[in-house]
């Protein structure tokens, strides 16, 4: 993953644990998402993003798959993870 977190709000309490963040991007541009872990689907989806403070809608592949090089499954996962690591959650997927 090339981009940097910043910035994490974390909401386990929900159906579906939320996720609210905010990267740092490769040549300094700024990426904010809100993601959710959707248990019925088993996997995580977007729900809000934003690149450079102009909203994309809930979508994400554009970034993920030009720069990230992945999809965007994987860049949620791995995001989520470090999260989820660093907040001691555990849920069964």
């Amino acid at each position: 993953m090339l981009a940097k977190i910043k910035k994490v709000k974390f909401e386990p309490e929900h159906k579906n644990p939320l996720y609210t963040v905010k990267l740092e991007c490769p040549l300094g541009n700024e990426l904010y998402i809100k993601f959710d872990y959707t248990y019925a689907v088993k996997a995580y989806m977007p729900l809000e993003v934003a690149y450079n403070k102009k909203r994309k809608g809930a979508k994400l592949a554009w970034y993920t798959k030009e720069v990230e090089k992945m999809t965007v499954e994987a860049f949620l996962d791995e995001i989520a993870q470090k999260i989820n690591k660093k907040y001691n959650f555990e849920f069964s997927k």
